[in-house]
């Protein structure tokens, strides 16, 4: 047998997505930027697809601008907000994505902002007290911080964060990577000027994303050479990617309900699991019923061998993440555990779940689990 929990780091892609991308592939070729019918029919899809994820979403067609992925998204906020606004503060918190911190490190380090970090909670979430401190100090900051967090599952409230942007007149990017798709965003009722999303984090394609741009704010391109996304993003768009974007984000809202049942069912039947079977084992992060229901980061007790634990897992059939999925390889460990605090000597594992997922393929972790914890590991 072979598990994936794994989804925080991408998903599987939906039959339903392939279907919707296979006809465009097949027989729509067109460059869209081209006059001719062939291009228009290209074009026609696209903008299809725009309209689809704006409906969605409640902002209008024209806010959207499709990305490589939230990578690049959150880059094209960051960079080019700050240098078209002449930002010179920053506020974000430690744990959010690479794409986030490293950019804002490297803006401080070419001296173009000073960069304060938020304080947070032993969950993760932002301290708003804080944060409306550093508003109060620096009006008309960037401020960067994301809706969930990808290895704890924390939410931050956003409607709260865009709420004290916009009392201190802060611009106010949201990286909403994991919860699109997942947890619903009603983008009239929030005072948001950016956010941005990954395809391949709700069983769509990877290599494509989008940007959402508030149209009261304007910022030049990240990307240039060439009048793609109404001069906002040179590059011939990935249009098949875009189709199984659009396709795959209107199935997650329409089953909202059905999948978060299913999802939070799963990842409370695990819980209880560990809790019952794994003396001395304990959770990272918030997991509440308020949490981000895809994602459940464990603490096991220290024990001889810790440092092979993905590795056992992973031969025994498991894929799981010992923290963020860029992060693989490294051996600096998660920013995002130590960022609240996490004991290094307690190894961390990332169980992230999807509708695909069963109680049967949480049984079958738990007996390699309960092998390596209960029967061979030496509790300390």
């Amino acid at each position: 047998m072979k598990v994936y929990f794994d989804n925080a780091a991408t998903t599987p892609l939906r039959q339903e997505v392939i279907e919707a991308m296979l006809p465009v592939m097949q027989k729509v070729y067109g460059n869209p930027s081209s006059i001719h019918s062939f291009g228009r029919e290209m074009r026609s899809a696209i903008e299809k697809a725009r309209k689809t994820i704006a409906t969605l979403l409640k902002v209008a067609p024209s806010e959207i601008f499709f990305t490589s992925g939230g990578t690049e998204a959150n880059n094209m906020a960051i960079r080019c907000t700050i240098h078209d606004h002449k930002i010179t503060h920053a506020i974000s918190s430690p744990i959010e994505h690479h794409a986030v911190t490293h950019t804002l490190e490297d803006l401080e380090k070419e001296g173009i902002i000073k960069l304060s970090w938020v304080k947070l909670n032993d969950k993760g979430e932002a301290d708003y007290e804080h944060l409306e401190e550093l508003l109060k100090n620096n009006p008309r900051s960037f401020v960067s911080l994301m809706h969930a967090n990808n290895e704890l599952g924390t939410v931050n409230n956003i409607y709260l964060i865009g709420e004290l942007c916009k009392k201190y007149n802060a611009i106010f990017h949201c990286d909403t990577v994991q919860t699109m798709g997942h947890i619903p965003l009603d983008i009239s009722n929030l005072n948001v000027d950016f956010f941005t999303c990954a395809a391949h984090k709700f069983h769509g394609p990877k290599g494509v994303g989008f940007l959402y741009i508030n149209h009261k704010l304007k910022i030049h391109p990240l990307i240039t050479g060439g009048a793609q996304e109404r001069n906002m993003r040179g590059g011939t768009e990935n249009a098949y990617g875009i189709v199984g974007m659009a396709k795959a984000l209107e199935l997650a809202y329409a089953e909202l309900d059905e999948e978060r049942k299913h999802i939070l069912g799963l990842k409370e039947y695990m819980k209880q699991q560990l809790l019952d079977e794994i003396p001395g084992v304990s959770f990272n992060g918030d997991v509440s019923e308020n949490s981000l229901f895809t994602v459940l980061n464990v603490s096991f007790p220290p024990f001889e061998g810790k440092d092979m634990l993905l590795f056992n897992l992973d031969i025994s059939g498991i894929a799981a993440s010992g923290g963020s999925a860029c992060s693989s390889g490294s051996e600096i460990g998660s920013h995002v555990l130590r960022g609240i605090n996490s004991d290094p000597e307690r190894p961390a594992v990332r169980f992230s779940f999807s509708r695909y997922n069963t109680k049967a393929e949480i049984d079958f972790c738990m007996d390699k689990l309960k092998a390596l914890f209960v029967v061979k590991a030496a509790v300390k």
